[in-house]
C-alpha cells in the first residue's frame, strides 16, 4: 500500500489526511472543464485513497452533476425524489428542531439494490457552526487484517440486505414522509467479501445499516458473526474523519467504504447535496 502514498501526480496536489485512507485534493476548480489528464489523476487519486475531499468550490447543482458525469453515470436516489431543477441531485437535510439525522449510522449505499453504486459525491451547502463531521472506514483493510482462517470462512458467504432494517430505516423515515415517497421494501444478496473490479482487492461488503443475516441461516444464527465483524470493521484505525466546511465536496468508493455522518449538531441546520453514481453487481 505504501506504494500508492508515493504517486507521482503531475496535475493535481494530493495531501493524505489519515493513514488508513482519504486525501485532499488541491488544485482544482471543479466548477471548471477538466483536461482529460486531470480527471485520469483525480480517479486515480480516489481509488488509491478511497475517499477523496475538495475545499472551497463553488458548484450549482448542475455543475455539481456535471464533475460527476466525468466520473460515472449518475443514478437516482432509491425512494427519494431529487431537486425540481436538476433530479440526480439529492438534497440531504436535517432541520434545526429534528433529531435523527439522514443515514446516521455505519454503512455502505443502498446495498439492497442488486446493482449498489459505485460512488458517491456529497456538496456542503449549509454546516453548523461545529459538528456534523463525516467518518470514513476502509474495508480493504478491514478485511486483510482478519486471519487467514476467518478470511477463509467468509469467502463463501453471503449477505442479505434489506432497506428495512431497523436502525437504518429510522434515520430515513422522516424524511420519506415529508417528502410523501412510498417506502418499498428492497431486499438484495450480495459476497460478505467483494472483489473490487477496478484495483481487483478484496474487501468486506457486509454493514450495520443494511445487512440482517447470511444466506441459508436465520437473523439469530448471524448474529454472532456479524456482531463481531461489524465492530471490526470500523475499528479507529481503520477510519479517518472529515470536517465540512460550505463549498467542501466528498467523494468516496461505495464498493471498499463505508461511511457514518456524525450526528452532533442538534438546533442546527446542514444541507447538503448528493449525487450517487451507478455502479455494478457486487462479484
Amino acid at each position: 500500500m505504501d506504494r500508492m502514498y508515493r504517486r507521482n501526480y503531475r496535475h493535481i496536489e494530493v495531501r493524505r489526511i489519515a493513514g488508513a485512507l482519504g486525501a485532499e485534493i488541491q488544485g482544482v476548480d471543479i466548477a471548471r472543464p477538466l483536461p482529460e489528464e486531470v480527471v485520469a489523476e483525480i480517479r486515480q487519486a480516489f481509488l488509491d485513497h478511497l475517499v477523496v475531499f475538495f475545499h472551497n468550490q463553488k458548484l450549482a447543482p448542475q455543475g455539481q452533476l456535471d464533475f460527476a458525469q466525468q466520473f460515472g453515470q449518475p443514478m437516482e436516489y432509491p425512494q427519494l425524489d431529487g431537486l425540481p431543477e436538476c433530479p440526480l441531485i439529492t438534497p440531504v437535510i436535517k432541520l434545526a428542531h429534528e433529531r435523527v439525522n439522514f443515514g446516521g449510522i455505519w454503512h455502505s449505499d443502498t446495498t439492497y439494490l442488486e446493482r449498489p453504486p459505485m460512488a458517491s459525491m456529497l456538496y456542503a451547502i449549509e454546516i453548523p457552526p461545529c459538528g456534523g463531521d463525516t467518518l470514513f472506514a476502509n474495508q480493504y483493510l478491514a478485511y486483510e487484517t482478519l486471519s487467514e482462517g476467518y478470511r477463509k470462512m467468509l469467502d463463501g458467504l453471503v449477505g442479505m440486505s434489506s432497506s428495512l432494517k431497523a436502525d437504518a430505516s429510522r434515520t430515513r423515515e422522516d424524511r420519506l414522509r415529508a417528502a410523501g415517497a412510498e417506502h418499498k421494501v428492497l431486499i438484495a444478496e450480495h459476497p460478505v467479501v467483494r472483489t473490487h473490479p477496478e484495483t481487483g482487492r478484496k474487501a468486506l461488503y457486509v454493514n450495520v445499516g443494511h445487512t440482517t443475516h447470511f444466506k441459508g441461516l436465520t437473523e439469530e444464527e448471524s448474529r454472532p458473526l456479524l456482531d463481531y465483524l461489524f465492530l471490526h470493521q470500523v475499528r479507529p484505525e481503520f477510519t479517518c474523519r472529515f470536517r465540512w466546511e460550505p463549498g467542501s465536496l466528498a467523494f468516496w468508493d461505495n464498493r471498499c467504504v463505508q461511511h457514518n455522518p456524525v450526528n452532533d449538531y442538534h438546533g442546527y441546520r446542514r444541507v447538503m447535496h448528493r449525487v450517487t453514481l451507478a455502479g455494478d453487481t457486487p462479484r
